[in-house]
């Protein structure tokens, strides 16, 4: 078990991060969702979170995920997966997950199925010059976003991307910003943008970020990869 006090206290000291960067932005009172990534670690440490009054919780290994999921299934938590999501796990990952930040491509967006309640998506955007980096290409962002939006099961959110470690955040960040305006031509409702991690979130929040994915900044060091 982690010690709660520096759990607490990370979690406050984020929290007014948060806050901070919304007054610079001249965005006091907007909603926004921090979504505290566990990534390798235990399921004690999101009940302890939950505790702190956390609901919103990401992961991005399926069979890790999966087994927190049903461990946990008592609270009142929504999962989200942030991590690459192949094709043939994406139902399974469905079963569990409420919102998908990594749809990129249109045959996995072809591939998501029914849910109830419906499964909020987010396009991935690769905002490098990558091409083996996850994220559809921004050429191909209207595609498939237009196919999240003809699936009936799905409900597309918005847009989502990492800063590039070799560009400046808040310049990548800005970049997303044009491209949310793109899809919001598509469905004005999809007007929201998965952006920030803990070393860049204050810049994602100044270029219009919703939904934050922070991880080390709340939970401290991660746990030895099994």
């Amino acid at each position: 078990m982690t010690n709660e006090p520096d759990l607490a206290h990370r979690l406050t000291a984020v929290r007014e991060g948060v806050s901070d960067a919304l007054a610079a932005a001249d965005r006091i009172g907007e909603p926004i969702v921090t979504v505290v990534v566990t990534k390798f670690h235990p399921a004690g440490l999101v009940r302890e979170l939950h505790s702190l009054g956390v609901r919103d919780f990401g992961e991005s290994r399926h069979q890790d995920a999966r087994e927190k999921a049903v461990e946990l299934a008592d609270l009142d938590l929504t999962w989200h997966f942030v991590g690459q999501l192949q094709g043939k796990k994406a139902r399974q990952v469905q079963r569990y997950a409420r919102v998908l930040h990594s749809v990129d491509r249109v045959s996995l967006a072809e591939t998501l199925g029914d849910a109830d309640p419906r499964t909020d998506v987010f396009v991935q955007v690769n905002l490098t010059e990558d091409p083996t980096r996850g994220g559809a290409v921004p050429a191909d962002l209207e595609a498939v976003a237009e196919r999240v939006l003809a699936n009936p099961a799905l409900v597309l959110r918005g847009v989502m991307a990492v800063a590039p470690v070799e560009s400046e955040p808040r310049r990548a960040f800005a970049h997303l910003r044009e491209l949310s305006d793109r899809v919001r031509l598509l469905d004005p409702t999809a007007d929201r943008i998965s952006a920030g991690m803990t070393n860049d979130f204050r810049d994602a929040i100044l270029e219009g970020a919703t939904h934050l994915r922070i991880g080390s900044a709340i939970t401290g060091k991660r746990p030895e990869r099994r």
